[in-house]
């Protein structure tokens, strides 16, 4: 996963779940300042050039909603029990007329933009943005600041030099501008396969297990223990899954999920079938299964680190094949942005503002808080726009731990930190060979490789990835989870806050899901072959699609569910993740040229619960949150 450099840093807030818009200074000419509205790294020490006054740029103005307290007030009334409120969800429409920004002061953002050289493209039906696109001169103008090129992390990436300006008369209607600066371009898929990702094909190597423990590693050191190690799993199957947690009597009729990536696999649907066929699945029929794009998605350019539609597919199709695993008869709505780097969060607009789905999973996030409150904003709007319709919104915590090894410091990723989302967490799960609970504690790995006498590292060796988590700086500790979390994890972080994740599920890659995707192999042929997968954006489909089991279980949607899983905190809804009493290992083969045996394999020794500042612990903790599902889950969480 790439470095997410330091961005401008957010003020924490009091009592309030939300985010406030970004304030505005006055400046000379009738302009209005946004302050905060660049990165941190739109600075003179990574300042390599003058951006290309010529340079396309799109971007969003993003308006406010109408009432703002009283829409997170709303948020909070209709997700909380033993509110009057609760589950009495307001329709698109109805939210629109109560909340959205008026015809005139959209209106109002479009003539400005218009005075300015730019062609305005679209603004969507809840009025929450007007999409727009130009040139860099013109945005200089516009703005009133130039723009830079910056050298970060590996990238050029373009930003104001300065923070943007607006007309007056906008300053109370515009809450943020997205897409003029690149911090968009940081951000993270948090799935890995742990040495190799596609659309290059990757196939797991033999030896593995076909569950936990079948296969035994003779021939290497065990530094835990007299006993021999055993082989990684070959990938876990939905079966091998829903049978550890407990999770059987529905099928997710009636639920759609909705799934947000970047671009679209072309071959999804065929991968799909032909996956859920060796699973002994229903396949998926175009009705149930449908991707919603823009033109161009499908096949847009491969383009080193700044486009990597290719290295998004895997993505897409481990999101598909993981939530069909758990609700076989759910509709799954695909949502692709055209790109990693502009359109994320007007695609989340698209599905919470049509309804697309109950369900919203998301499998990527920025590996810091610390990004413009003018980017974040609009999110968080739209997201409290998603919990007053009854949507829940689900985002994976991340792969990096407490991300101290990334960007340097302890930190939440976000959105999973926000306070209207569902926090998805990782664990090691071990499955037996019935289908059985065997153990589960938090994903954390360190590795060592196999020398042919010895492992290379003395055990345990590097860290290498795991569960995200810790405690926000962004967002105050919501109600929902007062007297739940212990102090002890605020303490642990050195802050109060929101604390990540919520839940957790499988997610480590060295027991992982087994999905089956068309990779181009070293001949050059592209054809359908399966490997394992994991990471948290395994965790959080798998989760998303036990919600839809949940709401099937209850006759309507559950919404926004982080109120009602932390009233059941400590239940039998969950499996309490613990710490293992002895170090827990696996040995996993991997073949040397990533496809088959010809080139010889290598050996690499892989631990568990292995969490940094990060800890697992009985009760909540910051790697698996309350736990994962149990066989009393639906019921519960159903009533």
């Amino acid at each position: 996963m790439r470095r997410l450099p330091a961005l401008a840093a957010v003020t924490v807030l009091g009592s309030a779940c939300a985010i406030t818009a970004f304030g505005t200074a006055n400046a000379a000419s009738g302009k209005a300042v946004l302050a905060g509205s660049i990165p941190a790294w739109a600075n003179s020490k990574n300042l390599v050039g003058t951006a290309d006054p010529a340079g396309d740029v799109g971007f969003r103005v993003y308006l406010g909603w109408n009432d703002p307290a009283a829409v997170a007030s709303l948020a909070a009334a209709v997700s909380d029990p033993s509110s009057a409120s609760y589950r009495k969800f307001l329709t698109p429409a109805q939210f629109r007329q109560q909340f959205a920004p008026s015809q005139a002061q959209v209106g109002a953002v479009q003539s400005w933009l218009k005075s300015q050289g730019f062609s305005v493209e679209y603004t969507p039906q809840n009025n929450h943005y007007v999409s727009a696109e130009g040139t860099v001169a013109q945005a200089e103008a516009a703005f009133g600041t130039t723009f830079g090129e910056y050298s970060v992390s590996g990238l050029t990436v373009r930003s104001p030099e300065a923070n943007v300006a607006i007309p007056d008369s906008l300053s109370g209607i515009v809450t943020g501008v997205a897409g003029l600066d690149d911090s968009a371009q940081f951000v993270q898929t948090d799935h890995t396969n742990g040495d190799a990702p596609p659309p290059a094909a990757f196939v797991s190597a033999q030896p593995c297990s076909a569950y936990w423990g079948e296969k035994q590693a003779t021939g290497f050191t065990n530094p835990y223990g007299s006993g021999t190690l055993p082989y990684a799993p070959c990938g876990y199957t939905p079966q091998q899954v829903k049978g550890a947690y407990g999770i059987s009597g529905y099928d997710g009729s009636g639920q759609t999920v909705a799934i947000i990536d970047a671009y679209a696999a072309p071959t999804l649907a065929a991968d799909v079938n032909q996956w859920s066929v060796n699973r002994g699945l229903p396949t998926m029929s175009g009705s149930q299964l449908t991707q919603v794009v823009a033109p161009g998605t499908y096949h847009h350019p491969e383009s080193g680190k700044k486009q990597d539609p290719q290295g998004w597919y895997g993505e897409e199709t481990l999101d598909a094949e993981a939530v069909h695993g758990m609700a076989p008869a759910a509709k799954i709505v695909y949502v692709g942005a055209p790109n990693n780097f502009q359109d994320l969060d007007a695609a989340l607009n698209n599905v919470v503002d049509k309804h697309l789905a109950d369900i919203v999973t998301n499998s990527y996030g920025w590996d810091t808080e610390q990004l413009p409150p003018g980017f974040i904003k609009p999110y968080e709007d739209t997201m409290m726009q998603g919990v007053i319709e009854g949507i829940g919104i689900y985002f994976s915590s991340g792969d990096n731990s407490d991300e101290s090894q990334v960007v340097g410091y302890r930190t939440a990723d976000w959105p999973a930190s926000s306070p209207f989302v569902t926090s998805v967490g990782g664990t090691t799960l071990g499955v037996g060979a019935s289908n059985n609970y065997l153990f589960e504690t938090g994903w954390g790995t360190t590795t060592s490789t196999w020398n042919g006498t010895a492992w290379a590292s003395t055990p345990p060796g590097p860290w290498l990835y795991g569960a995200g988590g810790g405690v926000s700086t962004l967002f105050a500790e919501p109600s929902y989870q007062q007297g739940v979390v212990p102090a002890g994890v605020f303490a642990a972080q050195g802050r109060t806050g929101r604390a990540v994740p919520d839940i957790a599920a499988l997610a480590d890659p060295n027991a992982g899901y087994l999905i089956g995707e068309t990779q181009t192999f070293p001949d050059g042929t592209a054809k359908y072959s399966e490997y394992r997968i994991g990471g948290t954006s395994l965790a959080s489909p798998i989760v998303a699609g036990i919600m839809a089991l949940a709401n099937q279980a209850a006759g309507q949607p559950l919404g926004f569910v982080n109120p009602l899983l932390y009233k059941l905190a400590g239940s039998a809804a969950f499996n309490d993740v613990v710490s293992p009493s002895a170090t827990i290992a696996v040995v996993r083969s991997n073949y040397k040229n990533s496809v088959d045996a010809t080139g010889g394999l290598s050996y690499v020794l892989r631990t568990a619960n292995q969490t940094l500042s990060l800890q697992t612990t009985p009760g909540y903790d910051d790697v698996t949150g309350l736990g994962t599902p149990t066989s009393s889950f639906l019921s519960m969480i159903s009533k």
